[in-house]
């Protein structure tokens, strides 16, 4: 008997983090997870948290926000909201506000997001305590879940409420070291202790590669038996591959991922220009895609400043934030796809977008890319931060063109098999039973 058959599983409730009207890997991965989970027959029903999630497939979220970016925010600022009534309350929790409040993205000064990171942490001892009890009312009175999944700890601080009502809480972690590492002093260490309490009382974590297993082990001191892996997934099919890619058009690299530094923008752009002086390579062009808001706007348009100057504006397309059918287009025009990330990514969801849709990927040697694709073949790794290196990588390969279509399309039969949604459900509901059991 499998364990998912030894643990009565109807109902979960899954709380994910909205990234403030931003395309988000972890919302479109929680988003993917839900509708998968329910189809196997486990009701899994999407709350969302802060503002209400961005998916470029059907939003299967519930229509109802709980830790309200504004109220979260008020309760924090200015004492008299943490009494409000109710009713009042839910004015500023309406979806379409939240959404035209975040529509250009969040920009808070520094210090006053590590004191609210914190206050959340600390839940029901926070400014945000009346949050935290219309959740867990609302999970013990009209949901009645038979387990809780989070989809990082940075929201954890609701976790002792919630089993104090008997109801299990797993957390999946999925770039929560990321934000940590961007909060000042003391709030970054204050936040760390705050997290490490908080993991020692979760009943089980999941993870998406063994890479990040032992590094979120060893940040947050994790117990071995509490933490399983389940490799990402998605839905292939759709992400079809378009009509095979023409060897008589110009070769074309593209990018898709937040226009940040974080994800290596920078080195992208010093990579392609470098490539351009090189033999041979006067024809590639480079397409680049993401998001990139308030906080990003400046850098974004620096990087893009420095090809105008290098004299190559006529040789990249700048297509912006696109949705499904915008991220088809990209990606039926590309050679090969590179996010030469600078932090190590604990996900990658945008490597595996570019396999399930033919198109092989060039990635730094760190994080989780080294064992995806080790397990999905489909790419090639280089030295990270070192845009010389990957220059001559994209040459070398921008010379066999024939080889990068073969190795596009090993990489989408992997995923087909290896990586689709189903079986990522299937996995999920197994670590979830190993870790309840």
């Amino acid at each position: 008997m499998s364990p998912r058959e030894k643990l009565s599983l109807n109902r979960i409730a899954y709380l994910t983090s909205g990234a403030a009207n931003m395309y988000c890997g972890s919302c479109l991965h929680d988003n993917t997870l839900a509708r998968a989970l329910t189809s196997k027959g486990v009701e899994t029903l999407l709350v969302p948290t802060y503002t209400p999630i961005r998916t470029d497939e059907e939003d299967v979220s519930i229509d109802q926000v709980f830790f309200g970016g504004i109220n979260v925010y008020l309760q924090q600022k200015i004492p008299l909201f943490r009494y409000l009534p109710l009713f009042l309350d839910r004015v500023f929790d309406v979806p379409w506000l939240l959404r035209k409040a975040t529509n250009r993205g969040l920009n808070i000064n520094p210090r006053a997001l590590g004191a609210l990171t914190l206050s959340m942490l600390k839940g029901k001892n926070g400014n945000q305590r009346k949050e935290v009890k219309r959740l867990t009312n609302w999970l013990s009175k009209d949901i009645q879940p038979d387990v809780v999944i989070l989809s990082n700890l940075l929201i954890g601080g609701c976790i002792p409420a919630i089993q104090q009502l008997g109801i299990p809480v797993i957390v999946t972690l999925q770039g929560d070291d990321i934000f940590l590492q961007d909060l000042i002093e003391p709030f970054k260490s204050q936040s760390l202790d705050v997290i490490c309490d908080l993991a020692k009382q979760v009943d089980g974590f999941i993870v998406h590669s063994e890479y990040y297993k032992e590094y979120m082990q060893n940040l947050f001191q994790i117990p071995e038996g509490k933490i399983q892996v389940v490799p990402l997934g998605m839905d292939v099919e759709n992400l079809l591959p378009g009509k095979p890619r023409s060897l008589a058009s110009p070769p074309t690299i593209g990018y898709l991922a937040r226009m940040s530094k974080e994800k290596g923008l920078h080195v992208l752009v010093d990579a392609f220009i470098k490539l351009k002086q090189m033999p041979d390579m006067q024809d590639v062009q480079l397409h680049i895609a993401g998001w990139r808001g308030s906080t990003n706007k400046e850098f974004a348009e620096l990087e893009l400043a420095k090809l105008d100057a290098a004299g190559l504006a006529d040789c990249y397309t700048d297509f912006g934030t696109v949705d499904a059918e915008g991220k088809r287009t990209l990606l039926a025009g590309l050679d090969l796809l590179c996010v030469p990330t600078v932090h190590q990514e604990p996900k990658g969801l945008f490597a595996l977008e570019a396999l399930a849709a033919g198109v092989p990927v060039v990635l730094p040697d760190h994080g989780a890319f080294p064992e995806m694709l080790a397990s999905l073949q489909g790419g090639y790794l280089f030295e990270p931060e070192n845009s010389t290196v990957l220059a001559q990588v994209w040459q070398e390969r921008l010379t066999d063109r024939a080889e990068l279509l073969q190795r596009g399309a090993e990489g989408r039969m992997q995923m087909q098999s290896q990586r689709n949604a189903g079986k990522m459900a299937n996995e999920t509901i197994d670590a979830i039973r190993k870790l309840l059991s």
